[in-house]
């Protein structure tokens, strides 16, 4: 059995090469954006790899040993550890982008899987999301009911021992040709929706997701569209 000790938090948080990183997620795209299955602990512990491996090809080499060596469905395997991956190292740079800005510090501790960074010492684990299908309405609906949207990432993303009902920054890609799952590449752009959105904070603005009333929790979106 694969161990299940690694988590996000655990992986030393060094310096990231933004640059070369775009290059290596944009190597993702030719493929389809297809899951075949719900995201779990079991094949979370099978895929932990991708917080060590950045390149592409290494980490189709790796897919494909761990496919031998456990005799998994490789398709699903494949689509499963690519997304998972592409994910992560998207949501690392992302996390990267926003710390050194004014008014943001990064979490002291890092193996503090609720807490990412600050924002005028507002405390966020932040969350880089496609526009989701499943929350059922369009982007002008959306966009002008942002409370009802985070609610339903709250009870509906990060599910199991990923699951939490801290504050919560979601970053949310919407591309107008429907691949939106594209825009998590797009480093250099992002760049700019962030460092407009920082400069603009206010705390007074966040939103109240009310998952619990015992503890208040805050929330807000930054959307990234084009």
């Amino acid at each position: 059995m694969v161990s299940n000790s690694h988590t996000y938090s655990d992986t030393i948080l060094k310096e990231l090469d933004l640059i070369k990183l775009e290059a290596e997620l944009k190597k993702r795209w030719p493929y389809r954006d297809l899951w075949f299955r719900k995201q779990n602990d079991t094949w979370d512990d099978y895929s932990n790899f991708i917080y060590n491996i950045q390149g592409f090809e290494d980490l189709i080499e790796r897919i494909d040993l761990t496919v031998k060596k456990f005799d998994l469905n490789k398709k699903h395997f494949f689509y499963y550890t690519v997304n998972r991956w592409y994910n992560y190292w998207s949501a690392r740079a992302v996390e990267q982008l926003f710390i050194g800005l004014d008014g943001v510090v990064a979490a002291t501790n890092k193996r503090d899987r609720l807490v990412d960074f600050s924002i005028q010492r507002v405390k966020f684990d932040l969350k880089t999301t496609k526009f989701p299908r499943g929350f059922g309405r369009n982007l002008t609906f959306a966009q002008s009911h942002e409370q009802k949207l985070i609610k339903w990432l709250y009870l509906n993303q990060s599910t199991g021992r990923r699951f939490h009902t801290e504050n919560r920054l979601f970053l949310i890609v919407y591309s107008t040709d429907g691949y939106h799952y594209k825009l998590k590449a797009e480093i250099a752009w992002l760049r700019m929706v962030i460092e407009n959105y920082v400069a603009e904070f206010n705390p007074e603005q966040l939103k109240r997701p009310h998952i619990t009333e015992t503890k208040p929790a805050y929330s807000d979106i930054i959307w990234a569209i084009r």
